[in-house]
């Protein structure tokens, strides 16, 4: 009965992963497919918008038709489907993702330094299976850990990929919904082209308004108008050709792309600037991975998006082959008259649909680099309490709407954003190709050859395109490039200034034998309640609490100093969040929190993050008494003794033994003591002296609970940074001007936080840095 009963679980629990599978794979629909689905509209009318023109033969057809059938093949599906979804960061995706991942691997990477792990590592970065470094593998990781500047350019170029995904947000919505409408000039040649702007103007609004419901809301609403869609475009394709010619089979031979360049030549090279929109979307689907799973993203993409866009492909240019003179407006031409207005229909909503993949991603990528130090400081909301990567940023949202309108209202044609179209995609997926070769060789340990491999297939097909697409920036390329220089710029300041003012809170922070000094000398006054500090700073006491207590000589009989970390990982385990420690002798009450968050998880409310953390505290009071009561030890730390606070893990609450001990302010061996051990022989004496040690811990934690009760308290730096005045003009224009301008203009640390306002204590103080 139990074996039966067991088998039946088992079954049970895999049809509810199937299930679960085929639903996110369904949503995928809605969200990530719909930028590459919806590019049969325009591929063809921008790849014949140059030179290239249609001879009496169908050589230029059945080329442009191999080259758009193993573009697909070689890009999205071999690349992205098949490779590039195995190097998730624990279901993370996107090129951050991937820095992340050597950030987390090797110290190749800038933001080791300043989101290292402190007190041990997270079960996180211990997921993967430890495999032996090959040679190859060290080389590289010695390479870049010896030359800082090589470092400084993988960061940049990383982050100059991220921007140029966030100016795809911006193209994308506008190409798609513009191509889509002007359909309507097929029916009706004198409608005037400033009606069609409105109507995508209209369509952007309302698909930016809609946002704000979560991506598994717009997953569920967008995902049966994309079946819809492919259902239309394949099944079209495939009446186009039967009718107008079969022969348009032959294309899947790649003999054709190399009669094509033949006989087309520079003329061919150059559409190749229009060829490149057919993998728009393909990054997107690596990018939005964190809102599905590997497994659903493959599903949807190899039984239902690729076979329907090849047919779509191969039928619209079965019907160029008969129709040379309908080359502007071929897929709108080439839709039977029955099915014209309905096609039409789906088509405009289908680019909405379309918008939705780029802009999740950019949500995506725009969290990871605000986690991370590398974006300012921006409102994140979590729209699923299910899958925790589905998330919303309203400025982000409102910043693209008006960015797709400016672009809409001001180009007016899909040829020029075409162009600029193109070059943001191709550049992307070239990082990304860039990014998996040193991925493959120090992540996975894979040989340089097979890294090499990759690089070369892949990264020579898109240098290709490329070099198509730098062709074009005087006609329209320059807009994702300047796009993307004002992204980088921003992200790059702002990394640079928080990076600079986190070096000068560690460089002067007071150890605490000192601050107990000078506070002693000052007549320091402890007042009821419990004090929470939020510092960046690990160890040490903050500038910025010295500087208040210098000012005013008094804060509370209870004082957590509390570090909120990010760390090179997308979630931290709930049990492995808390790291907390007492801070010199205990009758100053003095406790450390270091609270360690991954860098796609949300904040929290802080109501209940607040009790979290004091029960935290209270459950190390219990167990460092039940660690004295079982060893027989008592520990003796002097009342001079400051920075040498023992910190523990809470890793498990229901048993206390499995916590790990680190050293605090492991860096101030100037001004720590050495913890001692008394041993008491006597076992009368050690008896008396643990009912002690009990009945002190017991009044401790009810002293704490009474303190709660007295009131809370926050306190938080309000800095203002500037450059030092021995500092060159570059850097004061950077810090003073740019940084100081993205500072206030960001949300403010206590919003962030959610700290109450009227339990909050700002304290302000400039850093020359």
């Amino acid at each position: 009965m139990d074996v039966e009963g067991g088998t039946l679980s088992r079954r049970r629990n895999s049809w509810g992963w199937q299930k679960g599978t085929l639903l996110l794979a369904y949503q995928s629909f809605g969200v990530v497919y719909g930028d590459l689905c919806i590019s049969p509209v325009y591929v063809y009318k921008n790849t014949f918008s140059g030179k290239l023109r249609l001879h009496e033969e169908d050589e230029e057809i059945l080329g442009v038709l191999s080259l758009v059938f193993w573009s697909l093949t070689l890009i999205p599906l071999f690349k992205y489907i098949i490779l590039v979804l195995g190097a998730d960061d624990n279901g993370e995706g996107g090129t951050f993702a991937l820095y992340s991942l050597m950030c987390r691997h090797s110290r190749m990477g800038l933001l080791n330094s300043i989101h290292a792990d402190h007190g041990g590592s997270v079960s996180a970065y211990s997921q993967e299976e430890p495999c032996k470094e090959s040679r190859n593998s060290l080389l590289i990781k010695a390479f870049f850990e010896k030359h800082h500047s090589l470092r400084v350019l993988l960061l940049l170029f990383v982050l100059m990929g991220t921007s140029m995904v966030i100016g795809d947000g911006v193209l994308t919505p506008t190409m798609s919904v513009l191509a889509a409408v002007s359909g309507l000039r097929i029916k009706f040649p004198e409608l005037h082209e400033n009606y069609t702007v409105l109507l995508a103007c209209v369509v952007l609004i309302g698909l930016f308004a809609l946002q704000h419901y979560g991506t598994r809301r717009v997953g569920f609403l967008f995902a049966p108008i994309l079946v819809s869609w492919l259902t239309c475009i394949g099944g079209i394709g495939i009446y186009n050709i039967i009718k107008w010619n079969p022969r348009v089979i032959r294309a899947l031979s790649p003999y054709y792309i190399y009669n094509f360049f033949r006989k087309a030549g520079r003329d061919g090279w150059s559409s190749l600037g229009g060829i490149v929109l057919c993998l728009t979307g393909a990054e997107a689907m690596f990018a939005d991975l964190g809102h599905f799973s590997k497994l659903s993203l493959r599903l949807g993409f190899t039984v239902g998006v690729y076979p329907c866009l090849v047919l779509a492909y191969m039928g619209e240019a079965a019907y160029l082959s008969r129709h040379r003179e309908d080359l502007q407006s071929s897929f709108y031409k080439a839709l039977p008259d029955r099915v014209f207005w309905p096609v039409l229909i789906i088509a405009t909503l289908a680019t909405a649909v379309g918008s939705q993949a780029i802009i999740s991603a950019t949500f995506s990528i725009i969290s990871q680099c605000r986690a991370l130090g590398c974006f300012p400081r921006i409102k994140v909301v979590h729209t699923s309490s299910h899958v925790h990567g589905q998330i919303y940023i309203p400025e982000v949202n409102w910043v693209l709407m008006s960015l797709c309108l400016a672009v809409t209202i001001g180009f007016q044609d899909t040829e020029i954003i075409g162009n600029a179209y193109g070059l943001a995609v191709i550049l992307v997926m070239f990082t990304t190709t860039c990014l998996m070769f040193l991925v493959i060789t120090t992540v996975w340990n894979r040989s340089v050859v097979w890294a090499a491999l990759f690089t070369v297939v892949f990264g020579s097909v898109e240098l290709l395109y490329l070099s198509a697409c730098l062709a074009k920036v005087p006609h329209g390329g320059w807009l994702p490039l300047l796009l993307s220089l004002v992204t980088l710029l921003v992200m790059s300041v702002w990394h640079y200034g928080t990076a600079k003012k986190q070096e000068y809170e560690v460089q002067n922070k007071v150890c605490l034998d000192h601050f107990l000094g000078l506070s002693s000398g000052i007549g320091l006054v402890r007042v009821p309640g419990v004090g929470f500090v939020y510092s960046s700073t690990i160890n040490g006491v903050p500038p910025m609490f010295a500087h208040f207590v210098t000012n005013f000589p008094a804060f509370h009989r209870v004082l957590i100093f509390v570090s909120l970390q990010t760390l090179t990982v997308p979630k931290v385990s709930p049990v492995e969040r808390f790291l907390v420690g007492r801070i010199g002798p205990p009758a100053n009450r003095l406790f450390r929190c270091i609270v360690r968050y991954g860098y796609k998880e949300g904040r929290w409310d802080h109501f209940n993050f607040e009790n979290q953390l004091l029960m935290k505290v209270v459950e190390f009071l219990r167990q460092e008494d039940a660690e004295l009561s079982t060893s027989g030890e008592m520990s003796v730390i002097p009342a001079s003794s400051s920075c040498c606070g023992i910190m523990q893990v809470i890793a498990n609450t229901a048993t206390p033994t499995s916590s790990s001990e680190i050293d605090d302010d492991d860096d101030d061996s100037a001004c720590c003591r050495t913890r001692r051990k008394v041993r008491f022989y006597d076992d009368e004496a050690a008896d008396t002296e643990e009912e002690e040690t009990a009945q002190w811990a017991k009044a401790e934690v009810k002293e704490l609970l009474e303190e709660k009760e007295a009131g809370v308290s926050y306190m938080i730096g309000h800095t203002c940074v500037f450059a030092h005045e021995s500092s060159s003009a570059i850097k004061k224009f950077v810090v003073n001007v740019v940084y100081g301008f993205l500072r206030r203009n960001s949300r403010r640390p206590a919003v962030v936080l959610g700290i109450p306002h009227t339990s909050l204590i700002e304290v302000g103080m400039a850093y020359r840095v």
